[in-house]
C-alpha cells in the first residue's frame, strides 16, 4: 500500500458460526464460513482480535495494522455479554470481579480484575442461527463482562469455573463503539474507529 492510498476500516456484527478469519487454515473441516461471505473486503483486510466461531457480536476489521496493535491493547475496553447457565449469584460476580485462575496453553493463568454485573433486562439480539436451549432446561441469567485483555475463550473459561457455563456469547462493546442495534452479518464502513 503507498503512502497516498487510505486505509479502511469496518465494523461488523460477525454472526454465530463465522471463524474470525478470511482463509480456513484447517485441514480437517473444510466448510467453515469466514469473513470473507459478509462483504466484499479489500485485499490485507484483518480481524482485530478475534470471536471464536460460537460467539458473535462487534468485530472491528482494518487493513492499517498500527490501528489493529492499539485497539487489541490493554489501552482499550471490551464488554461482552455472556448469557450463563443458571441465575448468577453476587457471590460469583465478586469472583469475577477480583481475577481468577483459568487454563491458558497449557498453564494456570490468574485474570486481572474486571467489571461485571448482572443484566436485568434481556438483551434484544437477533434470533441465533443454533437456538440456545430452552427454560426446561433450567433457568439462565444474562451478565455483562468487560474486560481490557482477551485471552483464548476466556470469558467462556471465566464463567465456567464460577459454575455458571456460557451459553451465549456476544460482544456489546469495544472502547466507545457499539453494537446497538445492528444486525448479525452487518458491515458498515467507518473513515476510522473512535474507540
Amino acid at each position: 500500500m503507498t503512502e497516498n492510498q487510505q486505509h479502511q476500516h469496518f465494523i461488523i456484527y460477525k454472526p454465530y458460526g463465522y471463524l474470525s478469519q478470511f482463509i480456513n487454515n484447517q485441514t480437517k473441516r473444510n466448510n467453515k464460513k469466514l469473513l470473507g461471505e459478509l462483504h466484499s473486503f479489500p485485499e490485507n483486510t484483518m480481524a482485530i482480535g478475534r470471536l471464536d466461531e460460537t460467539s458473535e457480536g462487534l468485530l472491528l476489521l482494518t487493513t492499517d495494522g498500527k490501528t489493529s496493535e492499539f485497539i487489541r491493547s490493554s489501552k482499550v475496553e471490551k464488554e461482552y455479554y455472556a448469557q450463563v447457565d443458571g441465575i448468577i449469584t453476587i457471590e460469583a460476580l465478586e469472583r469475577l470481579k477480583n481475577g481468577i485462575e483459568i487454563g491458558f496453553d497449557g498453564a494456570k493463568y490468574q485474570t486481572k480484575p474486571c467489571k461485571a454485573s448482572i443484566i436485568k433486562d434481556i438483551p434484544n439480539f437477533p434470533v441465533r442461527s443454533k437456538k440456545i436451549r430452552d427454560e426446561r432446561h433450567g433457568p439462565t441469567s444474562w451478565v455483562s463482562i468487560t474486560l481490557r485483555e482477551g485471552k483464548f475463550r476466556q470469558v467462556r473459561k471465566m464463567t465456567a469455573i464460577i459454575g455458571f457455563p456460557t451459553l451465549r456469547l456476544v460482544r456489546v462493546r469495544i472502547g466507545k463503539i457499539q453494537l446497538k442495534t445492528m444486525d448479525s452479518g452487518e458491515v458498515i464502513e467507518v473513515n476510522e474507529f473512535d474507540v
